[in-house]
């Protein structure tokens, strides 16, 4: 299983994602709301988020700390139509090969734009330095 499936896959219930992301589940629930995430729901309608949820509420939260208010998030990050994929037991092998793996080119690439847009004064990437590093090793 590649990387990008693991970290969309949606694995952690609302109580996890408020202790990972130090926000209420009022918030997490607004943010839903207006489209800046878009968790899984199970057969009983419970939210599970995945890695790169948590991920983009800890870029909202930054945002917010420093004064956005939500429109000037929705600008900035956009919003997310597509939710998280639940976790399948009986997932077939085509899934995972249906997933577009980046040739060591294009991610240098990717990571270069990355890094001369966070060189622009008064811009700032997607990337969030060392926020989510404790938890992966």
């Amino acid at each position: 299983m590649n990387d990008e499936l693991r970290r969309n896959l949606a694995l952690f219930p609302i109580g996890i994602v408020q202790k990972l992301t130090e926000l209420t589940a009022r918030q997490i629930r607004y943010y839903e709301q207006h489209h800046l995430i878009q968790p899984a729901r199970t057969e009983g309608n419970q939210r599970l988020f995945s890695f790169n949820d948590v991920e983009r509420l800890l870029e909202i939260k930054k945002l917010i700390d420093q004064g956005i208010n939500i429109a000037g998030v929705k600008k900035m990050i956009g919003t997310q139509t597509v939710p998280s994929e639940l976790p399948s037991i009986d997932q077939p092998d085509e899934a995972v090969a249906k997933t577009k793996e980046m040739s060591d080119e294009e991610l240098h690439e990717l990571l270069k734009q990355e890094l001369v847009l966070r060189g622009r004064p008064g811009t700032q990437g997607s990337l969030i330095q060392g926020e989510l590093s404790r938890f992966f090793h």
